[in-house]
């Protein structure tokens, strides 16, 4: 398999062929070149006494490529390999290669443009990207960052605050300055997360109502391992990027709890290679305790549809409880028009011209098809006689163009469509548009509609949620609504696992597990776990110090 022929493969340095030094991680590829780099290698000075010239050469080399190879380990990336094909990475991870790119550049005078770079990284990762970015600004380059991580915000010489609200709530610069300004701005949400010195304030620890127990598990880089994972309380998952988080809960529970439980998993839809698709990892192991649960839901990042006919009405049921309302007004009863008039996905109701899409292709001679408003129905989706119909002066279209805020005002007396708006609300959706279409969503906000859609579902319990990094590209506020929503699933008598880097969330978890130590090859072991505060007085774990300086209010310097 390594797809080189042997004469290639007959030429070794260092006892490697290169397709061996490709599959090396690239921690341990810099330790292979640091002694040519520094010249203290004994084949290299065996060949300086024959061939001095090519000894320098080969000195030089081992120099640029430690060079290269230090600038992806500061940034978190030791553990990837050289083989590794870029469409199993991470944006995270392919974001902080793009960067290591730009730090061995030398260029000066760019403006670099980042947007979220810490998404998806530990405390300990984002220390290492914000020292590539000083290199960076120290070569004389400027660097604008969009950022909710409060440690990449108080590292910044200027902030540039936007709000107050989301969506039609915002749009307004609320502040431009260093960050001490901030501190008067009384409108900034920011503002109150990044001065803010007081402990964490944690409510009673919920105690495990039974363990789930994984034996002898293996994939990636997770080898034999043996792991307890706590029923009835909210559970987080720590650890170095590429330490075996997501291995061990996305995959490994996911699985097996699956198995066990006799549900299908849907396939994971994944770029690159079909073949390299067929030969991936499988999950070993097994797992027991499973008694007590009678349902697994994994709460991705997915899309939540592919077209734009799904949207957030449709997704969450709410688009159901709209339509037969709509229904039964008298307008409608008159002229025998049930439910189905009201979706654009049949016939009855929608526009004819363009089926309910809102828009139509227009194919150009030479160039791109172009896509253009629906001459007939003006973009509503809706045929001219449907939209005649009113419940309480709106007709179907201006609902669906309502935001979650206004329609829940506007659906006040309507029992199933306000519950439904109240929990989106609660998720911090409140600015999205109820006919918005799934494919202007971003994976967070997907995500929440996911998580709003099974909390107003709540009365099952026994149910295993899965969540991996749900507060990727939320605002330390919106993180706060998130947890009061993932208690409430706990409470109602559910088990809640979060594999997570906001210390936000793991210092209100009930039971934390931390993987690592390292990432890769050096991770994939249980460091420490227990309560938070057991985690925080670990002298082993990278995670514990963060911990350990949320829960006493405390900023890592």
């Amino acid at each position: 398999g390594k797809r080189l022929r042997p004469e290639s493969l007959s030429v070794t340095f260092a006892g490697y062929d290169i397709a061996d030094m490709a599959r090396q991680p690239l921690g341990k590829l810099h330790t292979l070149f640091a002694s040519y780099a520094d010249g203290t290698d004994k084949e290299l000075a065996r060949l300086s006494k024959g061939h001095l010239e090519k000894a320098i050469v080969a000195q030089r080399i081992a120099e640029d490529l430690c060079g290269r190879l230090q600038v992806l380990l500061d940034l978190g990336l030791g553990y990837l390999t050289l083989e590794r094909s870029t469409p199993t990475l991470s944006p995270g991870e392919l974001q902080r290669l793009r960067l290591a790119t730009q730090v061995r550049s030398n260029l000066f005078g760019v403006v670099y443009v980042l947007d979220e770079p810490s998404a998806g990284l530990h405390p300990a990762d984002t220390e290492a990207l914000l020292r590539a970015l000083d290199r960076l600004k120290a070569s004389g380059n400027s660097i604008f960052v969009v950022e909710h991580e409060l440690e990449v915000i108080r590292h910044a010489d200027w902030i540039v605050d936007v709000g107050p609200g989301a969506g039609e709530g915002g749009g307004q610069v609320l502040y431009s300055g260093p960050s001490e300004g901030l501190k008067k701005v009384a409108e900034s949400k920011t503002r109150i997360f990044l001065f803010d010195d007081e402990p964490l304030s944690v409510g009673r620890r919920r105690e495990p109502a039974g363990w789930l127990k994984l034996k002898g598990v293996s994939r990636n880089n997770l080898k034999n391992l043996d792991a307890e994972i706590p029923l009835g309380v909210l559970t987080s998952v720590t650890g170095i990027s590429g330490s075996g988080k997501s291995t061990l809960i996305s995959q490994v529970l996911v699985e097996l709890v699956a198995e066990g439980l006799g549900h299908d998993l849907p396939p994971e839809e994944e770029e690159g290679d079909p073949l390299q698709r067929e030969n991936a990892p499988r999950t070993q192991g097994r797992i027991s305790g499973l008694e007590p649960l009678r349902r697994l839901v994994r709460v991705d990042q997915k899309p939540i549809g592919r077209t734009p006919r799904s949207n957030l009405a449709t997704y969450t049921g709410l688009f159901d409880s709209v339509r037969k309302l709509f229904a039964a007004t008298k307008s409608a009863r008159a002229r025998k028009y049930d439910a189905g008039y009201f979706s654009f996905n049949t016939g009855k109701g929608r526009c004819p011209n363009c089926e309910g899409e809102g828009f139509v292709m227009v194919e150009l001679l030479f160039l791109p098809s172009v896509y253009s408003p629906c001459p007939v129905c003006s973009g509503t989706r809706y045929a001219a006689k449907t939209l005649e119909v009113r419940y309480r002066d709106k007709n179907i279209a201006e609902v669906l163009a309502m935001t979650v805020d206004e329609a829940l005002a506007f659906f006040e007396e309507e029992a199933t469509a306000h519950r439904i708006l109240n929990v989106l609300n609660e998720v911090g959706l409140g600015y999205l548009r109820l006919g918005q279409p799934a494919t202007e969503l971003s994976g967070g906000e997907a995500q929440r509609i996911k998580l709003a859609t099974e909390l107003h579902r709540l009365s099952r319990g026994n149910t295993l949620y899965v969540l991996d990094e749900p507060t990727t590209g939320l605002h330390p506020s919106d993180v706060t609504r998130l947890v009061r929503q993932l208690e409430r699933l706990v409470d109602a008598g559910n088990t809640v696992v979060v594999v997570e880097h906001d210390m936000q969330v793991v210092g209100v978890s009930d039971w934390v597990i931390d993987i690592g130590p390292g990432a890769g090859d050096e991770g994939g072991n249980i460091v420490v776990a227990g309560t938070p505060e057991t985690v925080a007085a670990s002298k082993r774990s990278k995670t514990a110090p963060y911990i350990r300086n949320t829960l006493n209010g405390t900023h890592s310097k």
